[in-house]
């Protein structure tokens, strides 16, 4: 029988959690905007700057805007807006807290299922502190991800409340978050899986059930299953319309960068290096190198099934990794990002569970774990602090965020049309236009590129070369609503009503008949 935590330890370690997390990350709270979604989730977004009202609910709980229902996330975005106006420093706090909460009940979920007191801490601390986490604080648009993580950890918390004593209000609780948490954001809809590895290790309900063991567990779990059936539909329908990247790319490209960038989040779990906002899609590589991330994947999956019995919390923390990252590694088509520090939030506590408990059966002798163990899981919490806080000074706006990621990666596209993005905002056509002219370098088929700079030539009154970006743009997407609204806004700048009613018409038929295109269609469009 494990010894319970005693309830003053369990303060201390929850006061220091939330201390140090705050110490770590605070200077995003210092952060701007940045321009890669924040506009669309709350600068140029009038529903959330409208606040908690009436119409924001209905908007909230009915539209798939940004290519996502999540309605908790505009309903958080909203009431921050009304707490903090335009002030990004408010909405990286609201993030922060969240972190911090879920950081917390992790602690005690862990603490309630095992009484391993600072083995909990450990796992904790490591999701609280790791650098991989920064992009998921430090991005207001990324609120979704805290914001689900929280609901998430309280699910849990409340599952084992109910595996305590299985009545059916304290189902209903469990229901009721997990339907929280997929409204906020739908990549957990693998939590009912996860509860089922839970039941195995550290739970150990399956050794009272000797036969029909996945049934029962199925069974129990219908109503979570259920609702992440529903969710993953309303997402895919979501996500119907091909995105402004050329998303989704041939199954062979999408397989090829799952398998490599599986690799990849294994590498930055244990080594947090070159970590940036966006990562080119790894389309291209030999096939020995994608034959031994397939076996490397196969051994580790078979070594954890065999010791399962012995250590079942190396199969447990290694299919918590597995299975919440399944989701989001681009084989289904939902985004267009294949790879991304964000997508790790939630699998890496699989990882850090491992080394939580493995560790400790190699110090079996009380003073060798004060000698050892001890300090080196200190300086690893340090030096992954070190690593967070210079990560968060990254965030401070979108000219550091992403001349940083160019530092990382000189051929990093999406990151020179960023730069360019921000150049053009601030009137410098000069640098905004070497920025475009590179990415166009690196990536000749990128749309995007070509309908910015299009955007850039047109304010400076280079009415030829915006209009034949424009066309090249709709050449390589032309289902791109945004790129007729860009085009169509030239033409009616230009007097060509007529063009311009044309291509108003076609973003239309192509789902985003905004307010203004209707306005022009009733003024210019008879």
């Amino acid at each position: 029988m494990l010894n319970k935590p005693t309830a003053i330890s369990t303060l201390i370690i929850c006061i220091i959690l939330a201390c140090a997390t705050f110490a770590v990350f605070h200077g995003v709270i210092q952060s701007e905007f940045i321009n890669v979604d924040d506009n669309i989730y709350v600068i140029e977004n009038d529903h959330i700057q409208s606040g908690i009202t009436i119409d924001g609910l209905r908007w909230a709980f009915s539209t798939t805007y940004a290519d996502f229902w999540h309605p908790l996330t505009w309903l958080s975005l909203m009431m921050d807006y009304q707490l903090y106006g335009l002030n990004a420093g408010g909405y990286h706090l609201t993030n922060l807290i969240l972190h911090i909460l879920s950081t917390l009940l992790l602690f005690w979920l862990f603490c309630r299922m095992t009484g391993a007191v600072w083995k909990s801490a450990f796992v904790a601390a490591v999701f609280a502190l790791h650098p991989l986490h920064v992009e998921s604080v430090a991005w207001i648009s990324e609120r979704k991800d805290v914001l689900s993580a929280f609901f998430w950890m309280l699910t849990l918390c409340f599952y084992v409340y109910y595996t305590e004593k299985p009545v059916i209000r304290r189902y209903l609780l469990v229901f009721f978050c997990f339907a929280l948490a997929l409204m906020s954001k739908p990549m957990v809809v693998t939590l009912p899986v996860i509860m089922m590895l839970l039941d195995y290790w550290p739970l150990k309900r399956f050794e009272s059930k000797k036969e029909n063991v996945l049934l029962w567990q199925f069974k129990e779990k219908l109503p979570l299953f259920v609702l992440s059936i529903i969710f993953s539909v309303v997402t895919l329908i979501a996500q119907h319309k091909p995105p402004i990247t050329g998303w989704p790319l041939p199954m062979e490209s999408r397989i090829i960068n799952s398998m490599g960038s599986l690799l990849i989040y294994l590498q930055k779990t244990f080594w947090p290096y070159d970590l940036t906002v966006c990562y080119p899609f790894l389309v291209q590589a030999p096939v020995w190198q994608l034959a031994g991330v397939v076996s490397l994947i196969l051994i580790i999956s078979i070594t954890v099934i065999l010791t399962m019995k012995k250590h079942p919390f190396l199969l447990v923390g290694w299919f918590w990794f597995f299975i919440t990252l399944l989701p989001v590694t681009g084989i289904i088509p939902v985004g267009n990002n294949a790879m991304a520090d964000r997508f790790l939030y939630l699998p890496s506590i699989g990882i850090s569970i491992i080394p939580a408990w493995t560790v400790p059966l190699f110090f079996r002798n009380k003073n060798a774990r004060n000698k050892i163990l001890w300090p080196a899981g200190m300086t690893l919490l340090v030096f992954l602090s070190m690593v967070t806080w210079k990560q968060c000074g990254y965030w401070k706006d979108s000219i550091t965020l992403f001349r940083h990621a160019l530092r990382v990666n000189s051929r990093n596209y999406q990151a020179h049309i960023n730069l360019a993005s921000y150049h053009v905002k601030q009137g410098d056509f000069d640098d905004a236009l070497n920025y475009y002219h590179k990415a166009i370098q690196i990536k000749p088929d990128q749309a995007d590129a070509y309908n910015n700079r299009g955007i850039a030539y047109a304010k400076m009154s280079q009415h030829e070369l915006a209009l034949k970006d424009f066309n090249k743009a709709i050449r390589l997407q032309p289902d791109n609503a945004s790129i007729y609204i860009n085009r169509a806004t030239f033409y009616f700048k230009q007097g060509e009503n007529v063009s311009g009613c044309m291509d108003a018409q076609m973003a239309c038929q192509l789902g985003n008949c905004s307010t203004w295109i209707w306005t022009q269609d009733k003024n210019l469009c008879r």
